[in-house]
């Protein structure tokens, strides 16, 4: 037991330097951290979460973002080869905005939008930190890889109330465009693409997905890794807010989807699970008070899933030529796209 020292050795060798270490003290009411449990290493190595036990605190732990950001793009290491100084510094700012997330808009989620409480965030140079709620300890332990149908249902009702708490604000001190792979930030990996119809088509797609005219916050990277379930499997939380910005929901639905059904399930489940989306989108913002044209948003989502399917297909096939989510349904929905936006 390191209390005294209150020094934590993590996995990657990194220490959390005192001023950290009273922070959290400080924060948590806490007398000492008893026990550290890295619960896993950020992309290309850029820090780590971490489980602290607490001490002498009304809160039996929390979690720790530990950020340590490298000074340039050499010292990072990421598992594609795509360490460039631009990829370095989308990450640095993803930090900063998750930063800023959490501090200033995370505590407008209700429960049907479920997050983890932020206690507090600061930076010291290179240093990051936020302390987050243990949501394990709240009651959201179970993760999985893939979903049956109704698990995908309660992530998509997340989604809805969280789109629908967040219609039509203005992502301040955010990713104006959200998601991790939006084009404008992804310049190599359009580059490293074969010429063809998709490239070519690259910008409108694009374009399309920022000017629709029903805005919302998106989170920008909601895979089903980044969902929390209860042990019963009725309730579910997020985390993982670095690309949290201004957009179409539908860049969450897609990729969502993407996350955890197979190609089949795709195919057989499109209807029914955007149904269900648009039905617990119109409950959350009825609920919510906000009154909207909903006729036209439910017309122009509709119309833009395929959109942003092809959006992040685009992208997968810059980034990673050889990824199991380019298949036929991913192409078949581009291929709709690109006829689409020529016939216009």
């Amino acid at each position: 037991m390191l209390v005294q020292s209150y020094i934590l050795f993590l996995k990657r060798g990194y220490i959390i330097n005192r001023h950290f270490q009273d922070f959290v003290l400080y924060t948590t009411g806490a007398t000492a951290i008893t026990s550290e449990a890295v619960i896993q290493t950020l992309w290309s190595g850029y820090g780590e979460i971490v489980r602290l036990e607490l001490e002498g605190s009304d809160l039996s732990s929390v979690v720790l973002k530990y950020i340590v950001l490298p000074d340039d793009a050499d010292q990072s290491e990421h598992p594609r080869g795509w360490n460039t100084a631009r990829s370095h510094a989308r990450k640095v700012n993803s930090y900063d905005v998750e930063m800023r997330w959490y501090r200033d808009w995370s505590a407008q989620c209700s429960e049907g939008c479920r997050v983890a409480h932020c206690y507090a965030a600061t930076a010291d140079g290179h240093e990051h930190v936020i302390v987050l709620e243990d949501l394990d300890a709240a009651g959201f332990p179970v993760r999985y890889a893939d979903l049956e149908l109704d698990g995908v249902k309660l992530c998509l009702a997340w989604l809805a109330h969280f789109h629908a708490t967040f219609m039509g604000v203005k992502p301040e001190g955010l990713w104006q465009t959200g998601s991790y792979w939006h084009l404008a930030t992804r310049p190599d990996e359009l580059a490293a693409m074969a010429e063809g119809d998709l490239k070519r088509a690259a910008a409108a797609i694009d374009e399309r997905l920022n000017s629709c005219a029903f805005q919302t916050l998106i989170h920008g990277d909601a895979k089903v890794a980044n969902f929390c379930f209860s042990a019963d499997g009725q309730a579910v939380a997020a985390v993982d807010f670095q690309y949290v910005g201004g957009g179409c929901g539908m860049k969450d639905v897609a990729y969502f989807m993407g996350s955890c059904l197979s190609e089949q399930q795709c195919e057989h489940w499109q209807e029914t699970l955007l149904d269900y989306y648009f039905d617990a989108l119109k409950r959350a913002l009825d609920e919510q008070g906000k009154s909207l044209e909903w006729a036209l948003l439910k017309e122009e989502w509709t119309s833009l899933f395929a959109f942003a399917w092809a959006d992040f297909y685009r992208f997968l096939v810059g980034w990673m030529p050889t990824h199991h989510k380019i298949n036929p349904y991913s192409q078949r929905l581009s291929t709709e796209v690109i006829a689409k936006l020529n016939a216009e």
